[in-house]
């Protein structure tokens, strides 16, 4: 099996994930999240991006909108090896700036919450994963 290169109809520093370089606009106080679609066509650019530390599981979305901590932020996921899209409504749990240390992407940390949907999901991913969920290799995330 080999991972294809991602068709990217926008910019992506990461490997294999696709998001907007502008997501959907009006993320301010009092308005509606944004909307983010998250492509993961390889199981390593899906390992980079998984937060296992966040209770609910999370992922680092490459991103270079300002967000702030604790906005809700609306992804829509496809995950490698699965034809369904999955909806997640999180928060933002943490930032990364541009010109972050170690050449860190920039983008932000999005913690699932913590409902039934979203749990099958964080399973879903680590199925996936399998036993790269606990190896050492560097990631975007924690």
């Amino acid at each position: 099996m080999s991972d294809a290169t991602p068709k990217q109809s926008q910019p992506s520093q990461f490997g294999g994930a696709q998001s907007p370089a502008t997501p959907s606009q009006g993320a301010t106080s009092g308005s509606r999240p944004s909307v983010i679609q998250l492509v993961f066509r390889e199981k390593s650019a899906l390992y980079a991006a998984y937060i296992p530390a966040f209770t609910e599981g999370g992922l680092f979305v490459p991103t270079t909108r300002d967000y702030r901590l604790g906005e809700d932020i609306y992804l829509l996921l496809a995950l490698p090896e699965d034809t369904q899209r999955y909806p997640v409504a999180g928060k933002v749990a943490w930032l990364t700036p541009a010109n972050a240390s170690g050449g860190r992407t920039q983008g932000v940390g999005v913690r699932f919450p913590g409902d039934d949907k979203t749990r099958v999901i964080r399973v879903r991913i680590e199925e996936i994963l399998g036993t790269l969920v606990s190896s050492s290799k560097p990631t975007q995330t924690l």
